[in-house]
């Protein structure tokens, strides 16, 4: 069988890289770093992880220690769950969840592209997945926008066939939230839904009174109005507003998952293919989710979630940014609010060389 034979690590920064800012980080760089596996007979398969300007030393050294873990040892590319075991166990002293979780995810994702190259398929046919069609929404409404760009980004998104956009709030002035959740039911009109994301930055009686507010004007879903850990204050907002919340692009496991279930405080939930471990763990927590009647609608990482929620019953959606698509050599088909599983092997696509940088 295929063995792993060499990892190379590379960075890539979006063609559309500005500085932007939500309610608790001002980013600089929307930058990326790619693990290529190369296999003993010239299979390749890569995976990458969102990591804008941060850490980027840190990050470079849990690829680099990953590596040579791996190419002091023999792995067939398809012993992903080994391998996770494996180095779950040498990586424990300093903990498991962070960036180490991160290196062992990308690599993950990299195993499972060069599996579908190997077999021929794509990852969705090898998981059992339908060629379905899943919702899909835009993703910005950055808080460092102007008004102008504000409404010209949820415009475009209403203009390529979304139906559904999400816009951050959390700013020190609640009523600046207001005013720019209206400008853009305004700008887009009712036929499209609208999402709000606090990334974290508000405390529970903010998040109760814009949740109110917002609900006048007709929001879809609220997602991290508090504290991801803050299970009690998701609890007390969902019993006091009709607004849903949506939580888990923060976990690193099905923890918090299990919790706000237990309260009765989650109503989506959304895993980050890379934070939560990698394929076989993604599919772990939307099952938990699952079996308790709660939709699956994952973080950003739409190229390797539309071929995961294919797997799964009632998928509910995922989310759309432009960053990497002019990176890349094949971007997913999106259409009439919709994204379209791919039929190329593996995940479907590859960073182009030329943006591609060796670090």
């Amino acid at each position: 069988m295929t063995k792993i034979k060499d990892l190379k690590i590379y960075k890539a920064t979006s063609k559309t890289s500005r500085k932007i800012s939500d309610a608790t980080h001002d980013i600089s760089d929307i930058s990326f770093h790619i693990l290529e596996i190369v296999t003993d007979k010239e299979i390749r398969g890569q995976g990458y992880l969102l990591s804008f300007h941060y850490s980027p030393n840190a990050i470079k050294g849990a690829l680099e220690d990953l590596k040579h873990f791996i190419l002091e040892r023999e792995y067939h590319i398809y012993e992903t769950v080994k391998l996770k075991k494996d180095y779950k166990a040498e990586t424990e002293y300093f903990g498991n969840p962070g960036l180490q979780r991160w290196a062992l995810a990308v690599l993950n994702i990299a195993m499972w592209d060069a599996w579908g190259h190997q077999l021929e398929q794509p990852i969705w046919k090898i998981l059992g997945g339908s060629k379905i069609k899943i919702p899909v929404y835009g993703s910005g409404g950055w808080l460092s926008y102007s008004e102008q760009e504000l409404l010209e980004e949820v415009k475009d998104y209403k203009k390529r066939g979304f139906k559904a956009v999400k816009i951050k709030v959390g700013s020190e002035n609640i009523e600046r939230d207001v005013q720019r959740i209206k400008k853009v039911r305004e700008a887009v009109g009712r036929d499209i839904k609208i999402m709000i994301d606090a990334n974290q930055g508000l405390e529970v009686p903010e998040a109760i009174k814009l949740s109110k507010l917002a609900a006048e004007i007709g929001i879809h879903w609220f997602e991290e109005p508090i504290l991801h850990n803050d299970f009690s204050g998701y609890e007390i907002i969902r019993r006091k507003t009709n607004i849903a919340l949506a939580m888990g692009e923060r976990e690193y496991n099905c923890t918090a998952l299990k919790e706000l279930i237990r309260r009765n405080a989650i109503d989506l939930w959304q895993p980050d293919i890379i934070r939560i471990g990698g394929v076989e763990e993604w599919k772990k927590s939307a099952s938990l989710a699952i079996l308790n009647n709660i939709p699956v609608l994952p973080h950003y990482y739409k190229d390797y979630d539309v071929p995961l929620l294919t797997t799964i019953s009632k998928p509910y959606g995922a989310e759309s940014f432009d960053w990497i698509d002019q990176l890349i050599d094949n971007k997913m088909k999106i259409e009439d609010g919709y994204i379209y599983p791919g039929e190329r092997n593996g995940w479907g696509f590859k960073f182009k060389k030329e943006h591609l940088e060796e670090i």
